[in-house]
């Protein structure tokens, strides 16, 4: 029989690296006190690394640097607004940056949100969350969103081939799938960028 620790080392791991989490994420698993305990023995061996109160990651190495990276921001966004029952959506500007499409690297990572006003250092990045009257979301994966946000930002008249094939670039095969089927519903003119984006994965992957 599995453990507690082994039950939530290996949904850790079927996440991949770079994700974040929180004990909301394992409340299914065990009490929050022995959710707490497993969390904590998994830092204590260096599986997971503590980035907040309560906030953890499962970071990714790099070899050549020989340590671990920077904490993935968005995983981390989503990682606390899944542990506090907010709903998010990433602004533009940081959807672009995080893509490493903008020129211009914003001081903060900004996410609109529906609850408070929050602001977290997460190891050297600011990560900031603003209140605000969110529209319901058609959109089930992050990813959609974070093409959706990227695209808006850029705007309609901005968009350009060799930007589309820059945002192609940062997806791989299965997520750019998954994008596919759930932006369908997305405005028009960002809809017929993303099949561009996708056309040829979906056609030849």
């Amino acid at each position: 029989m599995q453990s507690v620790e082994d039950k939530i080392y290996n949904r850790i791991r079927s996440h991949g690296r770079a994700w974040a989490m929180s004990n909301s994420d394992f409340c299914d698993i065990a009490s929050e006190i022995t959710v707490r305990s497993a969390l904590y023995r998994l830092k204590q061996r260096n599986i997971i690394r503590a980035i907040l109160l309560g906030i953890y990651d499962y970071p990714k190495y790099s070899e050549f640097l020989q340590e671990f990276m920077a904490p993935d921001i968005d995983s981390v966004s989503h990682a606390i607004a899944r542990k506090f029952g907010w709903r998010i959506q990433i602004s533009g500007s940081a959807a672009l940056n995080y893509l490493d499409i903008s020129t211009q690297v914003p001081g903060r990572n900004i996410y609109l949100s529906d609850g408070p006003n929050r602001n977290y250092n997460i190891l050297g990045q600011m990560l900031e969350f603003k209140h605000a009257s969110l529209p319901e979301s058609r959109l089930k994966y992050d990813r959609s969103e974070l093409l959706v946000q990227a695209i808006r930002d850029i705007g309609k008249e901005n968009v350009t081939p060799e930007i589309l094939n820059a945002l192609r670039k940062k997806f791989n095969n299965e997520e750019l799938k998954r994008i596919f089927k759930d932006t369908q519903y997305v405005t028009g003119w960002i809809y017929e960028d993303i099949k561009q984006i996708c056309h040829s994965e979906i056609n030849h992957g």
